[in-house]
């Protein structure tokens, strides 16, 4: 099919301009609309990047009938608000990572969305990503042996104050949806649904967590070790380790170009490293799979599936609960 995806754009940070980009780059993808809860903000962010309208509100855009999916860009405490709004104006949703706070918010969103036959998907865009891609074809190929462990870290030292959103309760804060989000949505993407956790965490005085450290048992077998941290530059890599050998997807491993197959055979080592370069900044590979299924009439990503995001999200709230990190959107 030919049909091209008339994107909204719903927010205008930092994200927003990167998603923005990343259509510019995207077959059969058109920015139609951007909303930002000012007119003359989302005009500059609109004639920057090339859309056809501008809304200063983001109800204006939910309702736009020119637009078939929007790409929610808000800070994540605003993200259940958001789809809902965009999914009861009859829009498709791409929801930036964390999807929501909690669980049961997510529930909310997924629901909705399968009620009304719309198309959610999670922005976990890595998973996309051509390395990430090969990776997950190589470890099922059975080229590793059976895969058995997961390794991943995200960290940066952040100098950001405490009224910055990565330390603000209020905005989400904390390394854990910011950051822990990838290492425990890769480990579940390559080792299959989590089954339990343990979690350890350093909280800052703003009551976030400032590094979070967990372990994860699959519902298949294997484990999994992840950290993320708002303290440390950590090495960001990821490790599926099998029988036979494990794939290594070098540093920031969520948009790195790199990956390494080592093979192990007794005495007998093997490695090849493979370049598999992503299309402009990365967003375009999961804006490609919205277009996909879109124009296939589904109304999830088999890559990124409503159930995935919901364990993700319920295992979020199992860490959370672990470390002490309460926000008041559990209540």
């Amino acid at each position: 099919m030919t049909q091209v995806i008339r994107w909204g754009i719903l927010g205008t940070g930092k994200i927003a301009k990167a998603f923005a980009t990343a259509l510019q780059d995207t077959p059969g993808a058109k920015l139609a609309a951007v909303a930002s809860r000012s007119v003359d903000s989302a005009t500059k962010f609109g004639i920057e990047y090339g859309a056809e309208r501008f809304h200063g509100s983001y109800q204006a855009l939910a309702d736009d009938p020119e637009v078939d999916v929007i790409y929610i860009g808000t800070p994540h405490p605003m993200h259940h608000e958001n789809a809902l709004m965009c999914l009861h104006g009859g829009k498709g949703v791409l929801v930036e990572k964390s999807f929501t706070m909690n669980r049961r918010q997510a529930e909310d969103i997924i629901n909705l969305a399968r009620q009304k036959k719309l198309f959610v998907m999670e922005a976990m865009w890595t998973r996309f990503m051509p390395a990430v891609v090969e990776a997950k074809r190589i470890v099922d190929s059975g080229e590793i042996g059976v895969p058995a462990n997961v390794s991943a870290d995200f960290g940066f030292t952040s100098d950001a104050g405490p009224e910055h959103r990565l330390f603000a309760p209020e905005l989400g804060g904390g390394a854990l949806l910011d950051l822990g989000i990838y290492p425990l949505s890769m480990a579940s993407f390559f080792l299959g649904p989590v089954t339990g956790v343990k979690a350890q965490a350093e909280m800052a005085a703003t009551g976030v967590d400032m590094q979070t450290a967990f372990t994860l048992m699959h519902k298949d077998g294997g484990v999994s070790s992840c950290a993320c941290s708002l303290r440390s530059r950590t090495p960001t890599e990821l490790t599926i380790s099998g029988t036979k050998g494990f794939v290594r997807l070098h540093d920031r491993f969520h948009n790195t170009e790199t990956i390494t197959v080592t093979l192990v055979d007794g005495a007998s080592r093997s490695e090849r490293t493979i370049n598999l370069p992503r299309s402009g900044n990365g967003y375009t590979h999961e804006a490609q799979e919205v277009g996909r299924c879109i124009r296939a009439g589904l109304i999830e990503s088999p890559v990124m599936p409503h159930e995935e995001t919901l364990s993700i999200m319920g295992t979020l709230d199992d860490i959370r609960a672990q470390i002490g990190l309460k926000y008041t959107f559990d209540i």
